[in-house]
């Protein structure tokens, strides 16, 4: 009996080294946050993917706002297309849907950030917005509001 207790006890301990290890390969193969400084306009992600609505500048700024208010997350847009989720704005720890995000909706910015990227998705932690270049992306004339698509 003394025996079997004995086996059990180290399989148990062998069992649980290897879970820590493993545990812990894995929490350092996942890379820290990589600081970057981008420029984009800062997009409502619900319209800029799904296709809903023209979702760029003066033709979709008050979508915006109303998509940020109801908790549709606020992302960056970048030149080239790449698109980033804000999950932060400022420092603002306690909060990712901070009122900032709703004045500089549809801006174009240039921002100082903490870039983290997890199973292909590419998230910011915003320290600071740079530069506020306002609405820059001026389709409105062009485009009209267009709510449900064509």
């Amino acid at each position: 009996m003394t025996n079997r207790l004995f086996h059990r006890l180290f399989q148990t301990s062998v069992f649980a080294v290897a879970c820590l290890g493993a545990a812990w390969a894995g929490a350092a193969s996942v890379p820290g946050p990589q600081r970057v400084t981008l420029t984009g306009e800062v997009i409502d992600s619900w319209c800029q993917t799904t296709g809903i609505m023209f979702a760029l500048g003066t033709a979709h700024h008050q979508c915006a706002i109303w998509c940020a208010v109801g908790g549709i997350p606020v992302g960056l847009r970048t030149d080239d297309g790449t698109l980033y989720t804000i999950l932060r704005v400022d420092g603002d720890q306690r909060n990712v849907a901070n009122p900032r995000l709703l004045t500089i909706q549809t801006h174009q910015v240039s921002i100082t950030a903490d870039l983290i990227e997890r199973d292909g998705n590419r998230f910011l932690l915003i320290d600071q917005v740079a530069d506020d270049h306002g609405i820059v992306n001026r389709t409105h004339g062009d485009y009209g509001i267009q709510p449900f698509g064509e």
